[in-house]
C-alpha cells in the first residue's frame, strides 16, 4: 500500500515540488517504511510548468524575450519528458509581476515575449502546446503572441499597428502568409480555469482589466478594441470568438488563440491531469490515501482548483483524500461528498501570514506527521 503526494503549490512560498517534499518529510517521520508517490500538480495557472517538468522529468529551457512593456528579460518555458510536449506560462514572460505597480498599463502592456518563447520551441522542433494563462499583466487578446509568430496585422493604411490592447482597434487586415515554419503543424491546448467570454461585462477587459491597471473608461475601450478584433477574426478564419466560454481568459489571449490558431480550450487541471496519466497512476498503484493541498481553500476551490480536481478523481477509484492548507477560509459540502475527508491548517499556533511564510515547510511536516499518527491509529 502507498500514499499518492498530490498538491499544489503554496503560492509566494513553496512550489508544489516542495510542498510534496515537506509532506514526504512528515510521514516518514511516523512510518519510514510507508512507500509514497510524489505527483506534484497545477490547475493550469502559474507553477504548471513547474510540476510538470517535474512529473515527468522533463527541461526548462531559458530563453532571451521581453516582458510586457518590451524590455529585455530572461524567461523559461519548459518541455515535458514523457512526450515532448512544451509548457509555456504566460506569465513567465508577459506576468504581471514582471511590472511595478505604478507601470500596469493594459491598453500597452503585449504578449510579444509569450509569443518569442512559443516560436523558440516551435524553432526547436515541438509541436504540442499547453499554454498556460494566469497572471498576465496584457489585455491583448493575444496579439503579441501572433505578432511574433508570424502574424501581420495591418490598419486600413496598410501599415502595422503597434503594441496593446487599444492597438486592436485599427486592425483592418491580418496577413498570415509569413507565419513561422512549422507553425500550421502544432497543437495549442489552452489551460484555462475561467469562464469569462471575450467581451462585454463578464468579458476580459471589464472583469480582468481593472486588475491590470484600467480605468473604467479604458476597460469599455478595450471591450470594444477587442470587439473589433473578433469582428476581424470572424471574417478571416470565420471563428466567433466574441461570446466563447473562457474566450476572455488573460485578457483575450484564449479566444485570439482559438481564432487564429485553431487552439482548443481544456480546464486546467483536467489538461494537467491527463497530461501527467493520472488516471494511469490511480490505476496502476495500490494506493491508499491521497495526501494533497494549497495555501488556501476558499470558494473557488471547488472550481477546478487542485484539491477539488484530485479528490474527485481519487474518489473514481475509492480512494480518500487529507488536503494540508495554509489558510481556511470555507470548505465546500460538496468537496466531502467528492472523497474528502479532512482538511487541516498547518498553522499550529497563532502566527502571521508573514510568518506562516517563512516556515511553511516546518509547518506542512509537522502537521503531516500529526496527520499520520492518528491515520496510523486508525489502520
Amino acid at each position: 500500500m502507498s500514499i499518492l503526494i498530490s498538491p499544489d503549490s503554496f503560492k509566494g512560498s513553496l512550489s508544489a515540488l516542495e510542498v510534496s517534499q515537506a509532506i514526504e518529510k512528515g510521514i516518514q517521520i511516523v512510518n519510514p517504511d510507508i512507500a509514497t508517490l510524489k505527483v506534484p500538480l497545477a490547475d493550469g495557472g502559474e507553477g504548471t510548468m513547474e510540476a510538470m517538468i517535474e512529473a515527468t522529468e522533463g527541461e526548462k529551457i531559458t530563453v532571451e524575450t521581453t516582458d510586457a512593456l518590451g524590455r529585455t528579460i530572461q524567461a523559461q518555458y519548459g518541455i515535458t519528458g514523457n512526450n515532448n510536449t512544451a509548457i509555456v506560462e504566460l506569465a513567465a514572460a508577459s506576468g504581471l509581476d514582471k511590472l511595478d505597480k505604478s507601470e500596469l498599463n493594459p491598453s500597452k502592456a503585449s504578449t510579444y515575449g509569450t509569443g518569442i518563447l512559443i516560436r523558440h520551441a516551435i524553432e526547436n522542433g515541438s509541436k504540442r502546446f499547453i499554454i498556460c494563462l494566469g497572471g498576465s499583466a496584457t489585455n491583448d487578446g493575444g496579439l503579441g503572441i501572433l505578432k511574433a509568430l508570424g502574424f501581420k496585422f495591418k490598419d486600413k493604411h496598410g501599415a502595422l499597428v503597434g503594441e496593446g490592447g487599444l492597438s486592436l482597434m485599427e486592425i483592418t487586415e491580418i496577413d498570415d502568409s509569413q507565419i513561422v515554419n512549422g507553425l500550421n503543424d502544432c497543437e495549442f491546448k489552452i489551460a484555462c480555469d475561467v469562464t469569462n467570454p471575450f467581451i462585454g461585462e463578464q468579458g476580459a477587459s471589464q472583469v480582468f482589466g481593472p486588475q491590470k491597471g484600467a480605468s473604467t473608461a479604458l476597460a469599455k475601450s478595450l471591450d470594444k478594441a477587442l470587439n473589433h478584433f473578433a469582428d476581424v477574426i470572424k471574417e478571416k478564419y470565420g471563428v466567433a470568438i466574441h461570446n466563447m466560454e473562457g474566450a476572455g481568459a488573460a485578457g483575450g489571449v484564449a479566444g485570439g488563440l482559438c481564432g487564429c490558431l485553431n487552439a482548443e480550450l481544456y480546464s486546467g487541471f483536467d489538461l494537467v491531469a491527463s497530461s501527467l496519466n493520472l488516471n494511469e497512476v490511480l490505476n496502476g498503484h495500490d494506493i491508499e490515501l491521497i495526501i494533497t493541498g494549497e495555501g488556501q481553500i476558499d470558494s473557488q476551490t471547488e472550481n477546478g482548483k487542485v484539491i477539488s480536481g484530485i479528490t474527485t478523481l481519487g474518489y473514481r477509484f475509492g480512494i480518500p483524500s487529507i488536503a494540508l492548507v495554509g489558510g481556511i477560509q470555507s470548505i465546500a459540502n460538496s468537496l466531502y461528498d467528492q472523497g474528502l475527508i479532512a482538511v487541516f491548517s498547518i498553522a499550529n499556533k497563532p502566527m502571521t501570514l508573514s510568518q506562516s511564510i517563512a516556515n511553511t515547510a516546518d509547518l506542512i511536516t509537522k502537521q503531516t506527521e500529526q496527520i499520520m499518527r492518528l491515520y496510523s491509529a486508525r489502520r
